[in-house]
């Protein structure tokens, strides 16, 4: 399956609805070229919805972490919302869930962009005991 993007904003922040597989080819490159439009329309500041996506290849892994970095680099951030459970397993084992900020809920990921509002950050510890006790 293609990935599909698809851009809009809630409350001045970016997002990026991804539909589909990150994958090595076409995809990887899609992603990228779509980050890099968005932030050179939009700035540091970017929310990747991964609701729709169903696999992260190594490739579309490394995409994503590009992402994160350049944001970073700038001045912001890039942050990662509706994650299922093979991505969090995935961001755990290659312990890339140390530089990305996940939630599990839009609002609370948008909320995040205001140092001001109080937000409920994904538990990453009582997702491993789940895990655990399965």
């Amino acid at each position: 399956m293609a990935l599909e993007i698809s851009h809009r904003e809630r409350e001045g922040i970016p997002i990026l609805d991804l539909k589909g597989r990150i994958v090595v080819g076409n995809e990887a490159s899609a992603f990228r070229d779509a980050f890099d439009r968005l932030t050179t329309e939009a700035g540091s500041r970017l929310l990747l919805n991964m609701k729709l996506v169903d696999y992260v290849d190594s490739t579309g892994l490394g995409a994503i972490v590009m992402c994160a970095t350049r944001t970073k680099s700038a001045g912001g951030a890039a942050k990662l919302v509706h994650v299922n459970r093979r991505q969090i397993e995935l961001l755990i084992v290659t312990k890339l869930d140390t530089i990305f900020e996940i939630f599990e809920d839009e609002t609370e990921a948008v909320n995040s962009f205001f140092p001001e509002r109080r937000i409920k950050r994904f538990d990453i510890l009582s997702f491993i005991q789940e895990m655990e006790k399965e």
